[in-house]
């Protein structure tokens, strides 16, 4: 029940970002509403998609559609009371990617998928909906910059199988790997961390 609960916060997050992408691109709000939702859910609907699971998440419950649309309303009537800076979408993004890399890894590990897939499974969950998002808005995706993005999900969900492997609950283990995924993004975000391009001295 806890992992459904952070899923729907994690749509909640991610609809907020995708909300945050589009304020400057002129669209109406039935455009806001659409990147919202394409940036909450296709992640998750990628995996689902891949794992055979039917039917996909937010087809079977109406909640996740409920509350892309009650996030993506409140962070509209949130900015027209007060500017909020880019840094605010990169916090939101953050915090949907560890939970989405999370959950995705619990969902593939629980469909008796090795370790290996679940990493690529909530890898996947965690960058997919941000991929679409920074596409629609005509922004160069940050899967494919120099960013540490889909390094920190792979981290985070490495911590939280190996923690889980050794004997820890699956609950705390979730939270540390989650916690290593949010802090690892800001920090790289806060110092301006980078990979190396490869091919370039």
């Amino acid at each position: 029940m806890l992992l459904y609960y952070l899923d729907l916060v994690g749509v909640a997050v991610f609809a907020a970002s995708g909300v945050l992408a589009a304020r400057d691109r002129e669209l109406d709000i039935l455009g806001i509403l659409v990147v919202a939702a394409i940036t909450a859910i296709g992640g998750g609907t990628l995996r689902d998609l891949l794992l055979d699971r039917h039917p996909i998440f937010w087809v079977s419950d109406i909640w996740y559609v409920i509350v892309i649309i009650a996030a993506a309303l409140a962070t509209v009537a949130w900015l027209r009371l007060r500017s909020t800076s880019g840094a605010s979408m990169m916090v939101a993004d953050a915090m949907g990617l560890g939970l989405f890399a999370l959950s995705g890894a619990q969902l593939a590990e629980a469909a008796g998928s090795p370790p290996l897939i679940a990493v690529l499974m909530g890898t996947m969950t965690g960058v997919t909906g941000g991929v679409l998002r920074d596409v629609i808005t005509a922004r160069v995706p940050l899967l494919l910059r120099r960013e540490i993005y889909a390094t920190a999900a792979i981290l985070g969900i490495v911590v939280y199988l190996g923690l889980h492997a050794v004997g820890m609950a699956r609950t705390p283990a979730f939270v540390a790997g989650m916690s290593v995924v949010v802090a690892l993004r800001l920090v790289a975000i806060r110092w301006q961390w980078h990979l190396p391009v490869v091919g370039k001295s």
